[in-house]
């Protein structure tokens, strides 16, 4: 599924470099629930970015899916972010405006999804995640936790192969984090991939397999059958 193998990431800062990512070497398989794990300032953001295709590295070869993406343009990154990866945020990035069922719609419409069809996949995601009754309420009328489910139905719509959690039970209270870390449980064992960014070493702790990393470098080794030639 991620295959990364010697990626760099410098940061220019007045007259400094920041080596934000210093050589970092991963394998994420299909199907498997991760962690990354790191202080602030450890260079996971980064990394985040450039396996979500939100950002590209200055060195390193990157593949994705099955996809040699270490090249592509940024247009090329949009269509993949869009068609194979399914964000989860910290602060759940919910428009206010909108119901549950018409956030969840929202990147449907970008993928060009007929009506019918996406009121159809959201009402099967937002069942999934138990906030089916819940589908006409706008953000406002709902909890945290609701709130988060959402933005994880969101994340499920379009099927992607990855979801990829940056901090999501950062603004949650410790009972409601641990309802959405059972509802990951729950995708992972239905086959989802999941990357799981977090500071939170009880959180990381919950996960299958924890990657930590730490002023840049990732501190797990990587096979050697693992190397991209």
């Amino acid at each position: 599924m991620i295959v990364m193998q010697g990626i760099r990431k410098e940061y220019r800062m007045g007259d400094n470099v920041v080596a934000a990512l210093d050589g970092v070497d991963i394998h994420i398989k299909p199907h498997e629930f991760v962690s990354i794990i790191g202080p602030s300032g450890s260079g996971k953001s980064t990394l985040m970015n450039i396996i979500g295709c939100l950002d590209t590295a200055d060195d390193g070869i990157y593949r994705f899916d099955g996809l040699d993406i270490t090249d592509y343009t940024e247009n090329e990154l949009a269509t993949i972010r869009g068609k194979k990866i399914g964000f989860v945020f910290q602060q759940f990035n919910l428009l206010p405006k909108l119901t549950a069922q018409e956030n969840v719609e929202l990147p449907l419409i970008y993928q060009g999804m007929s009506a019918g069809k996406r009121h159809k996949r959201s009402r099967e995601v937002l069942d999934r995640v138990g906030l089916l009754e819940r589908m006409h309420h706008k953000p406002t009328e709902l909890s945290g936790g609701q709130q988060q489910r959402v933005a994880i139905a969101r994340a499920l719509a379009g099927d992607p192969s990855l979801i990829l959690a940056d901090e999501p039970t950062g603004n949650l209270d410790s009972k409601t984090g641990a309802e959405v870390m059972r509802l990951f449980h729950e995708l992972h064992e239905a086959g989802n991939t999941i990357v799981l960014i977090t500071h939170d070493a009880k959180i990381a702790a919950q996960t299958p397999r924890a990657i930590h990393i730490h002023d840049g470098r990732v501190l797990e080794p990587m096979d050697e059958s693992e190397v991209v030639i």
